[in-house]
């Protein structure tokens, strides 16, 4: 039996790789040399040059970083990888909770750090070549200190409250464990901005004056209760803009990037907060959080059984019957659910993004967010010719031409 699922789990990794990099190559045979006729009102010939370029490196680079470790854990399973850190830990302590929290923490970081040249790589040279990076060193130490404590604290924490329910909660387990990250994703939905935004980014509030006019005007138009327009130093990291809707009830609050004022006119940023907002009044933050509850709730009931059956654990190389050797396997053959999942979940936020487009249109201006969204993509070098499987399986928003046909 332990040998079937090693084979499954073998299986299941390399088709996640063929199929995304079979998503990959079509995407990437679909690129044109030529500025085609439909884009002509949004490129020019040598910025639409570059932005197909931009996408080849960043697609090959892709290819080399996702070889690299699809051979990292082919290695670490059929060399016993998993069960050399069983063994240390072990050695270290008998205590379960320390034992389960030094094994996924050496995992995570030994993974971090291996991948340390392609995320340098990433920003350094080719964000950099083209223009989008403005990380400094020290900021990309800093960023990856602070992620590393962030994680420890809250992933810390998280594992081990789903382990106690497992040792002590027994046929309970899911629903306890449910209802506890239910609680913390909401309080985090709620709070993100607020508490963890701040450790890597400056928040101030937007500056009184016309954009600020402009933006409680159209808040006043569409009854929407805005107290809190922040602006962020976006720009700290990289030349790309963005804004987003943070916070749930009265912790609602818009976030622009200092990127997004310096590159759009007055009333096309508002077109864009009206995007936003219309994220929220059609509801779609609190799908989206339901959504990913309810895809929670599937994945811990299935934890749950798999839990059951120590020969997860004996598969990958564990003692019989570990709890964190069973997460690790259970992990890796959720991967078909997760994709599917992921997938539906992009399917429901390309239809939120035509939703809220339609809001913007109607409660600010079509024409300025569609301007906005040509802006920003011919300054993100953004591919707008993708490949229909690749915006499929991969894109959570429709492609910039979808847009604009749909708001005529």
């Amino acid at each position: 039996m332990e040998t079937t699922i090693f084979w499954i789990i073998i299986a299941i990794i390399i088709f996640d790789f063929g199929f995304e990099k079979t998503l990959d190559y079509l995407n990437i045979k679909n690129l044109k040399d030529e500025l085609p006729e439909k884009l002509k009102n949004i490129y020019d010939s040598e910025k639409y040059k570059k932005s197909q370029q931009y996408e080849r490196v960043s697609t090959k680079f892709s290819l080399v970083s996702s070889l690299f470790s699809l051979v990292l854990i082919l290695l670490i399973l059929f060399a016993g990888g998993f069960t050399i850190l069983d063994e240390f830990v072990r050695s270290v302590s008998e205590n379960i909770y320390f034992k389960t929290l030094l094994f996924f923490g050496v995992l995570g970081i030994v993974f971090d750090i291996l991948s340390l040249p392609f995320q340098i790589y990433g920003t350094f040279v080719i964000e950099e070549n083209f223009g989008f990076n403005k990380t400094t060193v020290k900021t990309f130490i800093f960023d990856k200190l602070k992620s590393w404590a962030i994680s420890i604290l809250i992933g810390g924490g998280l594992i081990s409250f789903i382990l106690w329910s497992w040792i002590a909660m027994g046929d309970l387990f899911w629903p306890i464990v449910f209802g506890g990250l239910s609680i913390f994703m909401i309080f985090m939905a709620m709070f993100y901005t607020q508490l963890i935004v701040p450790l890597f980014n400056k928040l101030t509030p937007l500056e009184e004056g016309s954009l600020r006019n402009k933006i409680e005007d159209f808040a006043q138009k569409t009854g929407f209760k805005l107290k809190n327009v922040f602006v962020i130093d976006g720009s700290k990291r990289s030349t790309k803009a963005n804004a987003y809707f943070s916070g749930l009830g009265p912790k609602k609050m818009i976030v622009l990037y200092d990127t997004l004022i310096n590159d759009l006119t007055e009333d096309e940023i508002v077109a864009v907060l009206a995007h936003e907002v219309g994220h929220y009044k059609h509801k779609h933050i609190y799908k989206g959080l339901a959504m990913s509850l309810l895809q929670s709730a599937l994945m811990l009931f299935l934890l749950s059984l798999a839990l059951k059956h120590p020969e997860l654990s004996t598969a990958i190389g564990g003692v019989d019957g570990s709890f964190y050797m069973g997460i690790v396997a259970f992990g890796l053959l959720y991967s078909p659910i997760s994709f599917l999942s992921g997938m539906f979940s992009n399917i429901s936020s390309r239809k939120y993004e035509y939703e809220a487009d339609a809001f913007a249109a109607r409660f600010a201006s079509g024409t300025n967010l569609m301007n906005a969204l040509k802006k920003l993509s011919v300054n993100n070098l953004s591919n707008l010719t993708p490949h229909k499987l690749y915006v499929f399986f991969n894109y959570s928003h429709p492609t910039l031409l979808q847009r604009e046909e749909a708001m005529k």
